[in-house]
């Protein structure tokens, strides 16, 4: 027999706290059931007093959850609540299982509000760092209307396809980014440390040397000489672009500017309405009002631009006008979503088109991705292949000027 600590509700409807022996926390539930009390709360006393310890010793740790963290909770929590368990059961397995201890402290918090009958949302919303906003106002949608299971199974596909497709535009970032540093160490190679061996026998012959030699021989010592001084001043400059970044009128203009790009900003655009209509189509599918989908998806886009256009989509719905016809005037989403959100509308069904508008888009980054792949590095290899070939050129053109001389 094992000693049980319990949280009831007796007829009277007076809470009442109190301990009972049984074989399992299901023999006390039952034996509470039998006594007229309604259930909130059962624990081994002995593990409620060790995680009571737990939780004071960690009251100054890091208790946020991580993006892949949160997707991989949602998605057992999905599982465990499509299975028929209930909130209660479903959190204390994933704190059984998970390996994490800041995941199992927060988990044992939000279980615990739980269990003092608060609701789920409202345990979430409190920890805005582990839980988004568009996700509390998922879940707050899915409590009114009784469907948490299908919202958690919403909810791990939208963080899927959303990590899926950061995962593609960092994966195509990775080949270009180590090109570019292998070559640019292969030239300060030679700029700082191949050319100035032959600097010497150019002076003691005294020939003239090309203007081209003539400037490499000082770039390599300015890069020899100034590269640290290069460096700081380099990065007093990034830290001034951080600065000005966060004014809303610099960072309004720079993303704009992003967006007008050529081939860069058509991709940043697929981008945008990828993550926008994929948050937004979830949103609505799941029951989230038009408006409040539409001010919690604006939250979630970074460019600057973007979202005063969405904002000017919100003030337009709530002016009667269509959703898609305010976007369309905005120039900033590609035609494709608009159109496809003007069928949303025409057909009372937004929601699944606008998901269906995401699947498109984020097919569309790939492909353009890979298109920019395909140029940008055969473009990068022939631009340093050139550099290089220009200072070996510069060198040996010193060299037969040197043969000349000698001759």
């Amino acid at each position: 027999m094992t000693q049980f600590f319990f949280l009831a509700v007796d007829g009277s409807g007076a809470t009442v706290k109190g301990h009972l022996e049984a074989e399992s926390e299901a023999a006390v539930l039952a034996q509470l059931r039998q006594d007229g009390r309604i259930p909130m709360r059962v624990d081994i006393a002995r593990i409620q007093s060790t995680r009571g310890s737990l939780a004071n010793f960690d009251l100054f740790r890091r208790r946020d959850l991580r993006r892949s963290e949160l997707a991989g909770v949602t998605r057992e929590l999905a599982i465990m609540l499509d299975a028929g368990q209930d909130i209660d059961r479903a959190l204390r397995f994933l704190i059984q299982t998970t390996p994490t201890a800041r995941v199992q402290s927060v988990l044992e918090a939000i279980r615990s509000e739980v269990r003092d009958g608060k609701a789920l949302h409202k345990t979430m919303e409190v920890r805005p760092r582990s839980f988004p906003r568009l996700y509390v106002g998922m879940v707050r949608a899915a409590e009114a209307s009784g469907d948490l299971a299908p919202t958690m199974a919403r909810l791990a596909l939208l963080m899927d396809r959303e990590r899926a497709l950061s995962t593609t535009i960092g994966s195509a970032l990775i080949y270009p980014a180590m090109l570019i540093l292998a070559a640019s160490g292969s030239i300060y190679f030679l700029l700082t440390d191949v050319l100035p061996q032959f600097v010497p026998l150019f002076e003691q012959n005294g020939a003239a040397l090309p203007l081209s030699t003539q400037f490499m021989i000082w770039l390599g010592e300015r890069l020899r000489k100034d590269f640290l001084t290069g460096l700081g001043i380099g990065v007093v400059g990034i830290l001034l672009g951080v600065q000005l970044a966060r004014r809303p009128k610099v960072r309004y203009s720079f993303d704009a500017f992003i967006l007008r790009l050529p081939l860069v900003g058509s991709l940043i655009r697929e981008i945008i309405a990828a993550r926008f209509t994929r948050i937004f189509g979830t949103m609505l599918e799941n029951g989230v009002p038009l408006l409040n989908a539409l001010t919690i998806t604006q939250d979630a886009i970074g460019n600057r631009a973007a979202r005063n256009a969405l904002e000017a989509a919100l003030q337009g719905v709530k002016a009667g006008r269509g959703l898609s016809g305010t976007l369309s005037a905005t120039r900033i989403f590609p035609t494709r979503t608009t159109q496809l959100l003007l069928l949303g509308e025409e057909t009372a069904r937004l929601g699944s088109m606008a998901v269906k508008a995401a699947e498109i888009h984020e097919e569309q980054v790939r492909i353009v991705i890979q298109r920019l792949l395909a140029f940008l590095v055969p473009a990068i290899t022939i631009v340093m292949g050139l550099i290089v070939a220009g200072i070996v050129s510069s060198l040996l053109l010193a060299m037969l000027g040197l043969n000349d001389l000698a001759k």
